[in-house]
């Protein structure tokens, strides 16, 4: 086999592995679309107290990274740019968006022990959603599934 052709059998497994590497960045920055918006009121007592047991640990969650915080006040619901399915009326409001519109609500706040768990049932309505959890605070783990492109090698002639 001549040099030359040494040469790109040797590449083809650097190209496959960018093609992989490349498919699951676009995989991530899918995943960046989604956000929580909490819709709460400087007034509401259940709103400090989420963010006192779950507001500092939230951005550094698996849920965290999937879908990012973003806090709207009540009263600006109207103008959050969010397609909601219906009016949020209480708060806090916890609304999974992807692509600008309402995937799922999480209505009050349940406390530390269970909010994990009943976020994790409206995350997994994200498309292409795969779940991993341990229960009772353990391991959670969200991913999305990733289309990876194949690639049809053919033989090169002698």
């Amino acid at each position: 086999m001549s040099e030359r052709r040494m040469g790109s059998v040797r590449t083809l497994p650097l190209c496959l592995m960018l093609l992989w590497a490349l498919a699951l960045v676009a995989g991530v920055q899918s995943a960046a679309a989604a956000e929580l918006v909490m819709f709460e009121d400087e007034g509401c007592s259940w709103c400090r107290r989420w963010h006192a047991e779950i507001g500092p640990g939230y951005p550094k969650t698996e849920e965290g990274r999937l879908a990012p915080l973003r806090r709207v006040n009540i009263r600006d619901q109207a103008s959050a740019g969010v397609e909601l399915k219906r009016p949020v009326t209480a708060t806090p409001t916890f609304v999974l968006v992807e692509n600008d519109r309402e995937v799922g609500r999480l209505v009050g706040y349940p406390g530390r022990d269970f909010f994990y768990s009943l976020l994790g049932e409206v995350l997994a309505r994200l498309p292409g959603i795969i779940a991993v959890a341990a229960g009772a605070g353990g391991i959670r783990m969200w991913y999305r599934e990733v289309a990876i492109p194949t690639l049809s090698v053919s033989k090169a002639e002698p």
